[in-house]
C-alpha cells in the first residue's frame, strides 16, 4: 500500500476512491514544483552595435529531465507578432520555421541542453524580445526571454556654410551626429576664439528610435577669425570613443587691392589677398601678348626680351567666385637701349685706335731715342776722348764743353 492509499484508509472512510484522485494529483503538483525549482532556465540580457554579431544564450542546468524540443520564438521591430522562427530536435537538429536566415546559426549543443543562438550582421530591425523554450519530460516546457537591445553608430560630418566677410552674425558651420541610437552628444572645442563664437544643438527623434543631433556654431566673419582651427566633439554609447572632426573657420572674400611687384629687372608677379585663392590673368592693353617675347606663369610676368615692342600697358586681373579686381603695370623700353649697344662698340672702337696709336708713338719714340744715344755715345766718346787727351785744358775751355754737353 503506498501512502495515498494509506491516508485514504485510515482518515476519509466516507469517500475512499475520490480521495485518492485528489492525493494523487496533489502528490503529482508537488513533485513536479519542486523539479522546477530545482532546475533554471539560464538567458540574459544582449547589446550589440548595429552590424555586430549577437550571441543569444539559452541553457538549462540542474535537471536530469529528458529534453525533447528546442524552440525560438521572436517580436522584434520588423516582426511585431511572437511566432516560432527556428527549431532543434534531437534527430532532425536545428531548421528554420516561417522562413529562413542564414545569418542566424544554432552554436549550442543539444546534448548539454544548450540552446544558443548566433545572430551576424544585426540591423535595426532585429532590435526586440527573443524567447527561449525547453520541452522536458516529464516537467513540460520551460522558458526565458531574451532582450536584444541595439546601438547604432552616428553618421558624423561637419558641413561649411561658405560665410562671405562681412559685420554681421552669421553662420559658420554645422556638425552633424545622424541616425544615433542612443541619442549623441555634439559639442564644438573653440580654443582661443572664446566668445567671438557660440553654438545652438539641436535633436531630432525618429519612429525607428534613432535621434540626430544638429550642433550649429555662428560669430560674425572678419579675416581676423578667417582660418581658425575648431573642433566638433561627438560621444555616444554607440560609440567605443569620442570622435573628434577637426574644422577650419573659412571667411570667403572677393581679391583685396591688386599689387603688382617687381621680383628682377625684367620679372614681376601679381599680388593679393583672397578667399579661395584667386586666379591670375596677364593681359595688353589695346593688344595682344607677344608669346615669343613674354612669358606668363599664374601671377607671374616675364620679358623675354627688352625692345620696343613690349611697350605698352600691362594689366593684371585677380579673380575668385566672390569677385575680381586688377592692377597694371607700364612697360617702356626706350629705343636708345639698341643704341647703346652700337655706342658702347664705338667707344671700344676708339679706344682700340687710341692705343694702337699710342702705341705706335710710343715705339717710334724709343726708335729715335735709340739712334740719338748711339750718335750722342760717339761724340761723348770722341769728347770723351778729347776730354782725356785735353786734360790740362783750361777754365774756358770746360766752360765751352759743359755747354754744349747740355745742348745735345
Amino acid at each position: 500500500m503506498d501512502a495515498a492509499a494509506f491516508f485514504c484508509a485510515n482518515y476519509c472512510h466516507g469517500f475512499p476512491l475520490r480521495c485518492d484522485s485528489m492525493i494523487r494529483s496533489a502528490l503529482l503538483m508537488v513533485a513536479l514544483l519542486t523539479d522546477a525549482e530545482a532546475f533554471r532556465v539560464i538567458g540574459g540580457n544582449v547589446t550589440v552595435v548595429q552590424g555586430g554579431t549577437a550571441i543569444l544564450p539559452c541553457y538549462v542546468i540542474d535537471t536530469t529531465d529528458d529534453l525533447i524540443e528546442i524552440t525560438w520564438q521572436r517580436r522584434t521591430r520588423e516582426k511585431p507578432r511572437n511566432d516560432n522562427f527556428f527549431t532543434i530536435l534531437p534527430r532532425d537538429g536545428a531548421q528554420f520555421v516561417n522562413g529562413g536566415d542564414d545569418r542566424f546559426k544554432y552554436i549550442g549543443n543539444f546534448n548539454d541542453k544548450n540552446g544558443t543562438l548566433q545572430l551576424s550582421n544585426v540591423a535595426l530591425k532585429d532590435e526586440g524580445s527573443y524567447t527561449c523554450i525547453f520541452t522536458l519530460f516529464p516537467s513540460g516546457n520551460q522558458k526565458t526571454e531574451i532582450p536584444l537591445k541595439l546601438f547604432v553608430p552616428p553618421f558624423t560630418s561637419v558641413k561649411d556654410n561658405l560665410p562671405t566677410l562681412g559685420t554681421e552674425e552669421v553662420l559658420f558651420a554645422t556638425c552633424t551626429a545622424a541616425g544615433s541610437k542612443p541619442p549623441a552628444e555634439v559639442r564644438w572645442l573653440t580654443g582661443a576664439l572664446g566668445d567671438k563664437v557660440r553654438s545652438t544643438t539641436n535633436s531630432t527623434h525618429y519612429d525607428n528610435d534613432t535621434t540626430t543631433t544638429v550642433s550649429s556654431l555662428f560669430g560674425v566673419p572678419t579675416r581676423e577669425i578667417n582660418g581658425h582651427q575648431v573642433q566638433c566633439v561627438i560621444s555616444s554609447d554607440s560609440l567605443s570613443e569620442e570622435e573628434t572632426l577637426p574644422f577650419t573657420i573659412q571667411v570667403y572674400f572677393s581679391p583685396t587691392e591688386v599689387n603688382i611687384r617687381a621680383k628682377s629687372e625684367d620679372s614681376f608677379e601679381c599680388v593679393t589677398e583672397a578667399n579661395p585663392s584667386a586666379n591670375f590673368t596677364w593681359s595688353r592693353s589695346g593688344q595682344s601678348l607677344l608669346q615669343s617675347a613674354v612669358k606668363v606663369e599664374g601671377a607671374k610676368l616675364q620679358l623675354l626680351s627688352l625692345s620696343s615692342d613690349l611697350n605698352g600697358l600691362y594689366q593684371c586681373e585677380a579673380s575668385n567666385t566672390y569677385g575680381s579686381k586688377h592692377g597694371q603695370l607700364y612697360v617702356h623700353v626706350a629705343s636708345g637701349a639698341c643704341s647703346a649697344a652700337w655706342a658702347l662698340f664705338g667707344v671700344l672702337l676708339f679706344l682700340n685706335v687710341v692705343g694702337a696709336a699710342a702705341w705706335y708713338f710710343y715705339k717710334h719714340g724709343c726708335s729715335q731715342r735709340r739712334s740719338l744715344n748711339q750718335h750722342g755715345g760717339k761724340q761723348h766718346d770722341t769728347k770723351l776722348h778729347r776730354s782725356v787727351r785735353n786734360d790740362d785744358r783750361g777754365p774756358e775751355e770746360e766752360d765751352l764743353q759743359r755747354d754744349q754737353e747740355e745742348s745735345l
